[in-house]
């Protein structure tokens, strides 16, 4: 069972679409919207601000939410959180994607169709526009996104999307074996080839 935390008397809500991993922790004021993902040993604490994710919005592992009292930390529809970053009284645009381990601090804005590179500092109250690309520590603007790049954002979201219903449908607790089987399957995904490959791919 996911661990479900009421605090001052506010309850999280999760929509039966969205997948939350069992290990992950809610608190609160957490609001999970359709087809969102949720992933191992997420934190969402709602105990101070309202925390929010949107349609279509993947958390992946290890990441932390949390805000400031009278703050909303948004993560809009089909944002992308990849592992281990850090979301403070925040908001991420539509259809961006926060790189592994960064942290976004509070007021920052990541504007629509961006990407943050992993390990970045976005610092508080910087604002990121529309389809940029933000890298390093502290982040900077470093150029405008180009199609593809979006799009290759987009189809990793979508799969996370899709991780979301297979979670749902085939997840389940189990013992681990003590030796691979004799021709031991593969799970077959029709997996987006990481961003520096993609590039080598369409050059």
């Amino acid at each position: 069972m996911v661990k479900v935390y009421e605090i001052n008397g506010v309850t999280p809500v999760v929509h039966p679409t969205a997948y939350v991993h069992p290990s992950a922790v809610l608190i609160g004021d957490v609001i999970v919207g359709p087809r969102c993902y949720i992933g191992p040993l997420a934190a969402l604490r709602g105990d101070f601000g309202r925390l929010i994710l949107e349609e279509g919005a993947n958390l992946q592992d290890t990441c932390v939410m949390h805000g400031f009292p009278g703050c909303d930390t948004v993560v809009e529809q089909d944002g992308h959180i990849g592992h281990g970053a850090v979301l403070h009284g925040c908001r991420i645009g539509r259809n961006a994607l926060v790189g592994m381990n960064s942290v976004i601090m509070d007021n920052a804005v990541v504007g629509a169709d961006s990407i943050v590179a992993a390990m970045s500092f976005v610092r508080a109250g910087m604002e990121i526009p529309p389809r940029s690309l933000a890298v390093g520590s502290p982040a900077k603007v470093a150029r405008e996104l180009r199609d593809d790049e979006i799009q290759w954002k987009t189809g990793g979201t979508a799969q996370y999307q899709e991780l979301a219903v297979r979670s749902m449908q085939t997840m389940r607790e189990t013992e681990a074996l003590t030796a691979p089987e004799p021709d031991r399957k593969r799970i077959h995904w029709d997996s987006a080839l990481p961003l520096h490959l993609h590039k080598n791919a369409s050059a």
